[in-house]
């Protein structure tokens, strides 16, 4: 995962002054030695490390301890807020036009991603409300018009193209066609170059004349490190961009082009790919970022993508049923559904308070084959055995394993699994065998030890 290394290199450097009374000037000055470190190992632009840890250095020495947080506590909120600071402090908006149609020209080397990315911003503008349209002025690389068309059928986004003629053209065309189909933003896929040069570059400008977009968005891969921030320095000054995506932000990167292209270039960004899915694209918050990078997770995120996935209708049945003590095993199987898709298990838990840089690719993966094995478990029942697993007999179990791909013991586990979980719900306020209503009982974390592993 993107910043899993600098993670942990962060919350060794701060455990250097776990449990001082106070911090002295030495104290802060071994910190941040160590913080210079992990962020230029994270391949994060010299000149910022230099200026951030200055920063955080006179902060750390002027400033009075809090009360109620330790000298640890305060070392990680003068990061932390000096890294959102870094990185543009809060989250930059897409600027629409004025005009019934907004422009976005998406600009970057070859192989940063810009068709698939193009795809994905239509996506979130289209779940946000818009009728985007997407524009291939991508004439010179081989299928590149074809993949917009394949990618934006895949997300439901029509696309213009005229094939081989000029771009300026085809985007003055595009920006007419949507003007007479009712679209409100237009998206050029523009043409990439292995290297930076005075043609791509001169193209570019032509058809900003033409457009005058309202954003040009530079797409940059993560991957690249410093590389990937001397491009956005060199499309700035030539092109003066208005902010930028990050591609495959999710892979094992290092991540200093996150915390670098803000301070050189002082253009935000505005939006990061974080996976490889057409709807894997998050808007980038500044704050949120920071917290991730310290491992204190990023719960507002989480509940946005809760939010995104989750059906509030069948969510509120499933809160009558817990209400009722009915929840069943189909119960269970939706609600295992909208979880999936969330994202990858690894994803989410990275989102939770603490866990950031502790979840292992390894047991990532065995959780989502767990959870695999809990489908295909409960989708080899009947619906009379989903809704009264105790009708699940011997051979009713040994039926249910070999439709699953598992075994009687795996079978047995998740039926004692679903029970325990029920009888939680029961001391957590359903009713007793009388019809009485128990006394709601204060959730207690240790109940949770009871359960056994899948």
């Amino acid at each position: 995962m993107a910043f899993e290394g600098l993670t942990q290199r962060l919350q060794q450097a701060f455990g250097k002054v776990r449990g001082k009374g106070s911090l002295t000037e030495e104290d802060v000055k071994l910190v941040m030695r160590e913080v210079r470190m992990a962020l230029l190992e994270a391949d994060v632009n010299y000149k910022v490390v230099k200026d951030f840890v200055k920063k955080a250095t006179e902060r750390c020495i002027g400033q009075e301890t809090q009360s109620g947080l330790s000298t640890q506590q305060q070392v990680v909120k003068i990061v932390n807020e000096e890294l959102t600071e870094l990185m543009g402090g809060s989250n930059a908006r897409l600027q629409y036009s004025s005009s019934p149609i907004s422009v976005f020209m998406l600009c970057g080397l070859q192989g940063a991603g810009k068709t698939t990315m193009s795809a994905k911003l239509a996506n979130w503008l289209k779940k946000d409300g818009k009728r985007p349209l997407l524009v291939g002025c991508d004439i010179y690389r081989p299928a590149a018009i074809k993949q917009l068309q394949v990618v934006g059928g895949q997300v439901g986004v029509p696309v213009y193209e005229h094939g081989t003629q000029d771009p300026v053209k085809t985007a003055l065309e595009a920006v007419e066609y949507a003007r007479q189909h009712q679209r409100d933003v237009v998206i050029l896929d523009t043409a990439g170059r292995l290297h930076i040069d005075e043609a791509l570059m001169e193209e570019l400008h032509r058809i900003c004349e033409a457009v005058h977009p309202s954003e040009i968005l530079l797409t940059i891969d993560a991957m690249t490190g410093q590389d990937a921030v001397n491009v956005a320095n060199t499309f700035n000054e030539k092109l003066e961009i208005t902010g930028v995506i990050l591609t495959k932000l999710d892979g094992d990167t290092r991540g200093g082009a996150a915390l670098s292209v803000r301070a050189v270039t002082g253009k935000p960004i505005k939006f990061a790919g974080t996976g490889e899915k057409l709807d894997d694209l998050e808007v980038f918050h500044p704050d949120r970022m920071a917290s991730r990078i310290l491992g204190m997770g990023d719960v507002l995120t989480l509940i946005e993508k809760a939010q995104d996935e989750v059906d509030e209708k069948k969510a509120a049945e499933v809160a009558q049923k817990l209400k009722e003590n009915s929840f069943d095993m189909e119960d269970l199987l939706e609600q295992i559904k909208q979880v999936r898709n969330m994202g990858p298990l690894g994803k989410i838990l990275e989102m939770f308070p603490g866990m950031s840089g502790k979840v292992t690719d390894e047991a990532a993966q065995a959780g989502e084959q767990e959870i695999k094995y809990l489908e295909a478990i409960i989708n080899s029942m009947t619906k009379a055995e989903r809704a009264n697993p105790d009708l699940i007999n011997p051979s009713r179990k040994r039926r249910i394993a070999a439709g699953s791909g598992t075994d009687v013991p795996r079978v047995n586990r998740v039926l004692k699994q679903y029970k325990q979980m029920k009888e939680m719900m029961k001391m957590l306020g359903g009713k007793g065998k009388n019809g009485k209503r128990r006394r709601r009982m204060p959730f207690n974390p240790a109940m949770l030890k009871n359960l056994p592993p899948m």
